[in-house]
């Protein structure tokens, strides 16, 4: 498997807007919106790009509260977080005054139950007006309209698609290290549309192949590859180093 960051649509599509949400006019509001079904790559796609641009990647937890969103953003821009909550704001405010950076919330889902969480990183936008980007599942959005003074300053909001064939195939080109047939090709974009499954699908080709000595991987092929529940770690491994 190589390690090759593959720039789907849906990566396109998030890359244009992350930049616009950068480059945006003053006085302009710099919040975006990142969501859609599981499995279609998106914290694969923000944790490239967060890296790629410095940018401050915090992921939400169930029963995350604004202290500690606060913190983990602290923590993020290299500081210790104060005692008092409304001191650690003043600190995240006044380290991103100095040097200003883009937060990415993944798993706001987990933020829209508590609004002052939400309002917080309102709050952090405003008074310092650096881009801050959400992602969620495909009930973000409309989660997200529960709060209204937020959801006005969304300013781009994109939703991730389900793979086309163009991105299946190109996902299989950069990744694999054995070549797939056409016909293997439009059958594994028959059978899943998921990044995390289309991962498992080429390591055990790749597994396949090796053991038996498999030149190219064909409709036939690929068919037991789909029906073998196996796999070992090293999907995992992948995952752990890209997403």
């Amino acid at each position: 498997m190589r390690k090759i960051f593959v720039k789907t649509k849906n990566v396109k599509q998030m890359v244009s807007m992350l930049n616009r949400l950068r480059d945006r006019g003053e006085g302009i509001p710099g919040m975006g919106l990142i969501y859609g079904e599981p499995g279609l790559g998106k914290t694969y796609a923000i944790t490239w790009w967060s890296a790629q641009n410095d940018a401050i990647l915090i992921r939400s937890a169930n029963l995350m509260s604004a202290r500690w969103l606060l913190e983990e953003i602290v923590e993020e821009l290299g500081e210790i977080p104060y005692n008092k909550y409304s001191d650690i704001f003043n600190q995240v405010v006044s380290q991103l005054l100095k040097t200003p950076k883009t937060i990415i919330v993944d798993e706001i889902d987990y933020l829209t139950i508590d609004s002052r969480a939400v309002e917080t990183l309102r709050d952090i936008h405003d008074k310092t007006d650096v881009p801050i980007v959400l992602v969620g599942m495909a009930t973000a959005n409309k989660r997200l309209q529960r709060h209204k003074h937020l959801y006005d300053r969304l300013l781009e909001i994109i939703k991730f698609e389900p793979f086309c064939k163009q991105d299946i195939n190109e996902i299989i080109d950069q990744l694999s290290e054995i070549t797939f047939t056409d016909c293997a090709k439009k059958l594994l974009f028959s059978k899943t549309n998921r990044f995390r499954q289309i991962v498992k699908t080429i390591t055990k080709a790749e597994q396949l192949a090796k053991a038996n000595g498999i030149k190219e991987i064909d409709e036939i092929t690929l068919k037991e590859v789909l029906t073998d529940g196996s796999i070992d770690d090293e999907t995992d491994n992948f995952r752990n180093e890209v997403a």
